[in-house]
């Protein structure tokens, strides 16, 4: 997940840098380990992790690179945006989801990176998309617009999602199919980690019940996740009752729009909002997403 670079520029957490000698030394760096493209507007890629970061599965970061020098003086600035770490707690890397802007003032320049480049990543994770944030329930529900995705790629790879639910349900709306690459893969992926499936217990992922959905290329699911709950099509899909307060716990990752959306729908079945500091039913990651 990144924060809309047009949209959220407020986001964009950008300090001065001393200015630069013959070259500059990029503050809190780490090195990139890995960078996989999946369409022309998303990529992934993981780096190192600094021995002494701590976080909870579905935390979000500030990640950057240095900004071009300015004409004038000759000194540059971090650009950094918060973006959701897309790893476990317990990976000894990190991995992060991004679109691809291509006048945006980061990704332009991020969407390059390879191999052994640096970014810059300020390692003070916060968040609202934890376990914390909720009472116990029967079932998860993980609702997620286009590279909203990747704070539930972490927590779908927390053994305390199958330890607190006996479902989990997670949902992704994409405009075209390739966008749904990522999460589909990732999914797949569990049924043969056998780390996971040592650490969780076997066949763990039967938990899980992944509902995809395109809104504009043709694919087997179309339509608005939101659409599809409206007319019950979504719930007899996944075999399971309506939305229930009393069973059911959600969080939410997307778009503006679809996050106030999908806000007043849980609340109309029953849902209270939850924090950190007062546990209920769901949480909304606050945010514009792409």
């Amino acid at each position: 997940m990144v924060w809309r670079e047009r949209d959220m520029t407020e986001q964009a957490l950008v300090t001065e840098a001393p200015a630069p000698a013959k070259a500059v030394t990029m503050p809190d760096a780490q090195t990139v380990t890995a960078v996989a493209h999946y369409t022309d507007r998303l990529f992934s890629f993981r780096c190192t992790r600094p021995a002494s970061m701590r976080f909870r599965s579905g935390e979000f970061v500030m990640i950057g690179l240095m900004g071009d020098p300015d004409p004038a003086t000759g000194k540059q600035k971090p650009l950094l945006r918060a973006y959701s770490i897309a790893s476990p707690s317990w990976d000894e890397e990190l991995e992060f989801y991004s679109i691809k802007v291509q006048d945006g003032p980061l990704t332009s320049k991020l969407q390059h990176i390879k191999v052994g480049d640096e970014i810059i990543l300020r390692p003070k994770p916060v968040g609202t998309l934890v376990h914390d944030a909720l009472l116990p329930g029967k079932r998860i529900w993980f609702f997620a617009t286009g590279t909203g995705f990747a704070p539930f790629a972490s927590l779908l790879r927390e053994p305390q999602t199958y330890e607190d639910y006996d479902e989990v349900i997670i949902t992704h709306t994409c405009r075209e199919v390739g966008e749904l690459t990522y999460g589909r893969d990732l999914i797949e992926s569990l049924k043969t980690d056998e780390l996971l499936n040592e650490v969780i217990g076997e066949g763990f992922w039967k938990k899980i019940k992944y509902y995809p959905t395109t809104t504009r290329e043709e694919s087997a699911k179309m339509g608005r996740i939101t659409d599809l709950m409206r007319s019950g099509e979504a719930f007899a899909d996944l075999g399971v009752p309506q939305i229930n307060p009393e069973t059911d716990r959600a969080m939410v990752c997307g778009n503006l729009a679809f996050n106030l959306e999908i806000k007043e729908m849980l609340e109309g079945y029953g849902l209270e909002e939850g924090a950190n500091s007062k546990p209920a039913q769901y949480v909304v990651e606050k945010a514009f997403l792409d």
